[in-house]
């Protein structure tokens, strides 16, 4: 079926290589071709360039990334939906900016699968503008986001305040405020970022550019450098000297938020599942 033709699709467009991607999908590699020119045909656009050396995305390929990664996202959906309807189980679909998952949330989706035996989780990646989209269409049911949308048909609710502080690889390294050499700057959203760079106007850009603290703490400890991080997530690693708090550094905090949308049919078990965050700055 055509959900298949997409997964090859995207698992071409991430490899960039047939054999590759045929040994990833446990396929023929003749198979991954058959299913591009299926899914080609029934588009009638070339979806990779073949004529140079290395595989390419065309500009129709490169479009189709984002529609065939909601196709099997809304799959997946209907199948888990269809899939408990005898049951007395709920799905909830959840959707966030992927710096906020390491933050807070799989914590409380744990808390969740410990404390609420009748739902089912559903969880997916988005940019801050698809999210409030996907919310409104009721693809998703709870969005988290770092600045709500002001929507009058959407309740959002505060789950958490999170410090974020200037840590460093290097002990006393007094230069990192005004040099920030091999600094990770991570994406916290526009309020920190806006914030960050009023303050360190001076300051050389960046080296590296990171959607999500967790990424940017594992290349922090093993590459050396700085970078803001949530404070929970650093507390063992300032403890055991690895990491050290640059002291004279400005503490910014971001404040989570959850929204969803007000006659939601799925209101209660929204309101249950969130009184699982502990309400407090983390």
């Amino acid at each position: 079926m055509k959900i298949e033709l997409l997964k090859t699709f995207l698992e071409v467009s991430r490899t960039l290589h047939f054999r590759v991607a045929s040994e990833n999908l446990f396929i023929t590699q003749s198979a991954v071709s058959a299913r591009i020119k299926l899914l080609e045909n029934d588009l009638g656009v070339l979806l990779f360039d073949r004529s140079q050396k290395h595989l390419k995305l065309t500009p129709e390929g490169n479009r189709l990334i984002k529609h065939a990664n909601e196709l099997l996202f809304m799959w997946q959906k209907t199948k888990q939906d269809v899939g408990i309807a005898d049951s007395d189980n709920h799905q909830l679909v959840i959707g966030s900016m992927m710096s906020i998952w390491d933050i807070v949330l799989q914590d409380w989706l744990k808390k969740i699968h410990r404390n609420i035996d009748d739902i089912s989780l559903i969880t997916n990646t988005f940019a801050p503008h698809e999210l409030r989209k996907s919310l409104l269409s009721r693809v998703i049911d709870i969005a988290f986001l770092f600045e709500p949308p002001f929507v009058e048909d959407l309740i959002s609710e505060k789950v958490a305040t999170v410090p974020l502080q200037l840590v460093t690889t290097e002990e006393h390294d007094k230069a990192v405020m005004a040099s920030l050499n091999n600094y990770i700057m991570v994406d916290y959203g526009e309020s920190v970022n806006s914030q960050h760079r009023r303050e360190f106007q001076d300051a050389p850009p960046a080296k590296h550019y990171m959607s999500q603290p967790r990424i940017a703490l594992d290349f922090l400890l093993d590459a050396g450098g700085s970078a803001y991080l949530p404070r929970q997530m650093t507390f063992e690693y300032i403890e055991k000297n690895k990491l050290f708090i640059v002291e004279e550094a400005p503490v910014y905090s971001r404040e989570i938020f959850a929204s969803y949308l007000a006659k939601s049919q799925k209101a209660d078990i929204i309101v249950q599942t969130l009184q699982l965050f502990p309400h407090i700055t983390i």
